[in-house]
């Protein structure tokens, strides 16, 4: 169940962290125990490991191997993988491909940023605004395959290549953009978003620039007279008077910038973000290999598509006009979310009277549980003192007992609660009212230990009464809020004849 959880939705790594702190607590009463011999902890131990951990990570592990299988097609997220993992994509222009293996001047190549998530180096000929560094045209970096992102390698000093020669660890280079004819190129002025980087260009008319547009090839952990080769070679590009290195910062850029991804020449040579490798290779003059040899494994495919997802999704951002809310919204029921905006309106709320019931019961186990503890830290306190359990002892009948059972079940609940809910306080990514929902199902559970718990030394047939009543009322909530899940049309809340007037308790519910 823990793999079915996590494969399902990240937020299962919560029901994994609450199974984990209860199987620690039953652990360390079973280690206290001393009736019983140390092979027994041992087995319980290794029972434990086997059970929530080994076999839930393999079971996890076989239904992504079946996911890697099933989904090998090309898509529109491509670019956020690395070259190697498109090499396996059906339909993608490194699938099955053949190109030359070694890079040499005179290729029109495209380049690939290497951490997870890297976009393309990319220019078109919109100019950056004024007011942001020099207003030349754009550089960025681009997720998405396109013609802009097409690059000719050339000598640095602008001479003629009749011959093949290849560009290895220590080249001299510059970078025309073949699509407007203009150079990779860096100077004195700030980049547009990381003041402390410079900013990077296309400068020049029809290839012909100036000194600022020569780059250093750097390969990392290379050797001089070593050649950079396509999708493996992993490299760094230096400006040769700036001494900086060409870098994206993964900071989006406003709309002037098309909300492409900002690159910027870093003074600090040894970011990681400031790594580089071709991807696609052009040039007519080598003969081609498939690059089917560079298809990863199942755990490299595993590794990065699990770096792709927590960085894609800790990186979400809301759409304009779209509605997000916050994490202490979602206990008081403050907002709900619209899913539907057409003549059905459908809008997602918690149903209030049990939201606020589950946050009655919250408040009041907090209580309960605080007065127990102090209760029984009293009465420890006095069996210590005066050294006679006979005349203190708590008398603890069968009720007690079970009120006991009740509130230690309850606790967990509330752990489950916490673990599902206040991660979301840390979490800087975009929020919706949906993701309180997990916890809203421990503070459900909990509500009805805890109307257990009070109305257990009530007589059986009021306990029956309340019960019936607690149904009664929820089930008549449910039939007064349910358009807002089915549907509604026509008028709105404040209209006399609508569906679900006079039901808007809270201004902050749009409906």
């Amino acid at each position: 169940m823990l793999a079915c959880t996590t494969s399902t939705k990240f937020v299962g790594l919560f029901a994994v962290m609450l199974v984990g702190l209860h199987t620690i607590q039953q652990l360390w009463i079973i280690f206290g125990d001393m009736r019983k011999p140390i092979t027994e902890t041992v087995k319980q131990i290794a029972c434990r490991t086997i059970a929530l951990i080994l076999w839930p990570i393999i079971l996890y592990m076989y239904f992504f191997y079946i996911h890697l299988i099933v989904l090998n097609r090309s898509g529109t997220g491509d670019g956020f993988y690395s070259s190697a993992f498109q090499s396996r994509l059906i339909g993608n222009s490194l699938y099955n491909v053949s190109m030359p293996r070694d890079v040499t001047y005179g290729a029109i190549v495209t380049i690939k940023n290497h951490k997870t998530g890297g976009g393309y180096l990319h220019s078109h000929y919109h100019l950056y605004p004024k007011g942001i560094g020099a207003r030349q045209q754009q550089v960025t970096t681009y997720t998405h395959k396109d013609d802009n992102n097409k690059w000719l390698i050339k000598p640095y000093n602008k001479d003629t290549i009749d011959n093949i020669k290849y560009v290895s660890h220590g080249a001299l280079i510059r970078l025309e953009h073949v699509a407007t004819r203009r150079n990779l190129h860096s100077h004195g002025e700030p980049a547009p978003l990381t003041k402390r980087h410079l900013q990077i260009t296309g400068y020049g008319e029809d290839g012909q620039g100036d000194a600022n547009d020569i780059w250093q090839v750097l390969l990392v952990d290379g050797k001089q007279n070593t050649s950079v080769k396509t999708v493996t070679t992993k490299f760094l590009l230096i400006h040769y008077l700036q001494n900086c290195a060409l870098t994206t910062s993964g900071q989006q850029l406003p709309k002037w910038g098309f909300e492409q991804q900002e690159v910027s020449c870093n003074p600090n040579l040894r970011d990681k973000n400031a790594f580089w490798n071709v991807e696609d290779n052009r040039n007519e003059k080598l003969p081609s290999v498939n690059l089917n040899m560079y298809a990863p494994s199942f755990l490299s495919t595993f590794m990065e598509s699990h770096a792709v997802m927590f960085q894609g999704n800790a990186g979400l951002k809301p759409k304009e006009g779209e509605l997000t809310s916050k994490p202490w919204q979602w206990p008081i029921n403050y907002r709900g979310q619209y899913f539907s905006g057409s003549s059905y309106r459908i809008y997602l709320l918690g149903n209030p009277i049990i939201w606020w019931s589950n946050l009655a019961f919250l408040i009041l186990f907090v209580f309960v549980s605080s007065v127990t503890i102090i209760k029984q830290r009293r009465l420890d306190g006095r069996r210590f003192v005066e050294r006679n359990c006979a005349e203190v002892t708590y008398s603890n009948n069968g009720k007690g007992e079970k009120q006991q059972t009740l509130l230690n079940a309850a606790f967990w609940l509330f752990i489950g609660w916490i673990t599902h809910y206040v991660p979301f306080w840390t979490m800087g990514r975009i929020l919706y009212f949906h993701h309180y929902f997990p916890a809203v199902i421990f503070n459900s559970m909990l509500a009805g230990v805890m109307f257990k718990y009070v109305s257990s030394n009530l007589p059986k047939w009021m306990q029956h009464t309340l019960f019936g009543g607690m149904i009664s009322g929820l089930a008549y909530s449910f039939k007064l809020f349910s358009p807002l899940a089915y549907g509604m049309s026509g008028p709105l809340s404040n209209e006399y004849n609508s569906t679900m007037y006079g039901l808007r308790w809270l201004s902050s519910w749009e409906f």
